[in-house]
């Protein structure tokens, strides 16, 4: 049993207070709460707007850690992976390209069985340059071993990264988790946020323990091998059984988290927005929830029953539980904020994700692909209202694109 398992639920903890905070911001508050060890920063747009409140907090007095700016995004990953294997609880980050440059860390990261946590602020890859949200940066690592957590809120945002370390750190997983925040939409827009006291993160939050996998003279023990054949696919499997065990541990955290924090988030794989009854549903992930909420109540209100399934966790995909929920409506239409050169159907990547998870599902609806504010540009109602056109067209049994882009000028 855990530490935080352990906590009486008759226990009353102290009450949350409300802050008025970024996106970013709201990250950085998690990084104070979670007591992380050691903070490796190097600035680019969108993400610096976190290593910059991390530096207020440590010049403040407010957050006691080890604050390193590295000399560039590669070295800043270095850092964190190797202080983690030393029992160091860690934080980085990085947006676009600079998440690119990592890349040989982040490539590592997850077979060195790190738990890191780390924060991508979604941004379009140069070139040509562009500082606006795109998914790709991300979604570059998906085939890695990393978890990976879209979140909409800058309350979603801390909450989901007190919860990643949590699920990251489990002994049964230690995989790295990347917690994506849309650039701009999320990173730079404030809300009103619940800011937990330290007492309930601490009933929640074990202590990190990497127990017999801890670097340390007096356990001398090889981290990063030279295998090659001899053992390459053995450790890969294991890489691969941890996350299979992901997302278990990833419902224990949520439903802990509602125990202690008192607040739900239902479903921790995605979130269903009227869609009781609804005939078509959209699917996205991020930021672009929001005109689509929108959106959809003005339809509702014309009698078109529409829903909305808004996907957290992209890795581990939660497929067999998102397939069933999809095969209730007439058609999906599936928004990436990403695209996927030469992929089936020319789609983005999560509109390949569903359409590989519906695959063997007894009931499987026509599904339109749809790219969608890329670079940073607006998903508007009228574009959601035209997407939506194009799924009803699906299910009445009119053929469609097996993707269309949206918005794109004439």
């Amino acid at each position: 049993m855990t530490e935080a398992l352990a906590t009486p639920p008759q226990k009353q903890l102290a009450a949350d207070k409300t802050s008025l905070i970024t996106g970013s911001e709201a990250i950085a508050v998690a990084c104070k709460l979670a007591d992380v060890d050691v903070i490796t920063a190097y600035p680019i747009r969108p993400y610096d707007t976190v290593m910059q409140y991390v530096a207020k907090l440590v010049s403040n007095g407010e957050l006691d850690c080890e604050y390193i700016v590295a000399e560039s995004e590669h070295s800043q990953f270095e850092i964190v992976k190797h202080a983690s294997a030393v029992g160091a609880r860690v934080f980085c980050g990085s947006s676009g390209v600079g998440w690119m440059y990592a890349f040989e860390a982040l490539t590592v990261t997850p077979a060195l069985r790190i738990p890191m946590v780390a924060m991508v602020g979604n941004r379009a890859l140069d070139d040509p340059g562009a500082f606006g949200v795109e998914h790709n940066d991300a979604l570059a690592v998906r085939d890695l071993g990393w978890q990976l957590v879209w979140v909409d809120s800058a309350q979603e945002a801390l909450d989901t990264a007190l919860i990643a370390y949590r699920v990251a750190e489990d002994r049964r997983i230690f995989l790295p988790c990347a917690i994506s925040c849309d650039g701009a939409f999320l990173t730079h827009s404030q809300a009103l946020v619940k800011v937990p006291s330290q007492e309930k993160v601490k009933a929640f939050l074990p202590r990190y323990d990497r127990g017999d996998l801890l670097l340390h003279p007096d356990n001398p023990i090889t981290v990063a091998p030279q295998v090659n054949e001899d053992w390459l696919m053995e450790i890969r499997r294991q890489t691969a059984a941890a996350m299979d065990r992901s997302p278990a541990v990833i419902r224990e955290a949520y439903a802990d988290f509602e125990r202690i924090f008192g607040r739900s988030y239902g479903n921790p794989f995605f979130e269903e927005y009227q869609t009781e009854d609804a005939d078509v549903v959209l699917v996205g992930m991020g930021t672009l929830s929001n005109p689509v909420r929108v959106a959809i109540r003005q339809m509702r209100q014309e009698g078109k029953k529409v829903g909305f399934v808004r996907v957290r966790w992209f890795r581990p995909f939660a497929a067999e539980e998102l397939a069933a929920t999809l095969g209730r409506f007439k058609a999906v239409g599936v928004i990436d904020r990403d695209f996927s050169l030469g992929s089936p159907y020319r789609s983005g990547v999560l509109a390949t994700e569903v359409r590989a998870a519906m695959y063997p599902a007894p009931n499987r609806p026509p599904i339109v692909g749809f790219i969608c504010g890329l670079g940073g540009r607006e998903v508007t109602v009228p574009a959601v209202r035209e997407m939506t056109e194009s799924v009803y067209l699906a299910a009445e049994g009119t053929t469609q694109p097996g993707t269309k882009w949206i918005g794109l000028r004439e």
